[in-house]
């Protein structure tokens, strides 16, 4: 079995404990608020802002068996730079305060999330990091379009709020692909450590939706 089907079957149970997030729950039932969607890109814009900064770091920090894995990083980094210009845009978009949200501290969840992949990076395996990049952008692929289809007919706000939903809906379908092959030229350590961390990642992005308000607006 390729590594990455095995990926996403140790991950089942903790990919079920995001999913079942009542925000996620209300938007896949048509039930979402202009506040829930403004509190999910609040938090959106404090995880997405470290993507470049963490991904630098990593490209510094992969030991010299992931060396490899260098040029992928690079190719990251040049794909997902300024994705948090995206969110500010679709909040201001969405009627939404972008300014504040620039200026806010982010919520423990989110702050917790990216601090843990701080840390992963510069004290304990690189390699864990793609666990992350799995949790992430699976989500993505798996709620991005559909979540923003719901959000947009309850809703009625334009399509310039949901840069971030449909590019990354679109543009992860994509990642995952290339995601796949270099996991799968990892050596067995490395790859159960992104077993392992993608299941702490799925614990702590769950809670980074389970902290947003929840509504009760229906879906047309």
């Amino acid at each position: 079995m390729p590594f990455y089907e095995q990926l996403i079957a140790a991950t089942e149970h903790a990919r079920s404990g995001l999913l079942a997030a009542p925000i996620i729950t209300d938007c896949l039932q048509g039930r979402v608020t202009r506040e829930s969607y403004l509190a999910f890109l609040g938090q959106a814009y404090h995880h997405v802002r470290h993507t470049t900064p963490l991904l630098m770091s990593l490209g510094g920090r992969l030991p010299e068996r992931l060396g490899w894995l260098r040029k992928a990083v690079a190719e990251y980094i040049d794909e997902e730079i300024g994705h948090e210009e995206w969110i500010l845009n679709d909040i201001a978009a969405a009627g939404g305060d972008a300014d504040a949200v620039r200026a806010s501290r982010p919520e423990l969840p989110a702050e917790v999330m990216v601090a843990y992949a701080y840390d992963l990076i510069n004290r304990g395996n690189p390699a864990g990091f793609f666990g992350m990049v799995f949790v992430l952008e699976g989500t993505s692929v798996a709620l991005a379009l559909s979540a923003a289809d719901r959000i947009q007919q309850g809703l009625g706000i334009p399509d310039r709020a949901f840069t971030y939903l449909r590019s990354h809906g679109t543009l992860d379908q994509e990642h995952t692909q290339h995601l796949a092959r270099l996991l799968e030229k990892m050596t067995p350590a490395d790859q159960a450590e992104v077993i392992h961390c993608a299941r702490v990642f799925f614990k702590l992005y769950g809670d980074v939706f389970r902290a947003l308000p929840t509504g009760t607006t229906p879906c047309n």
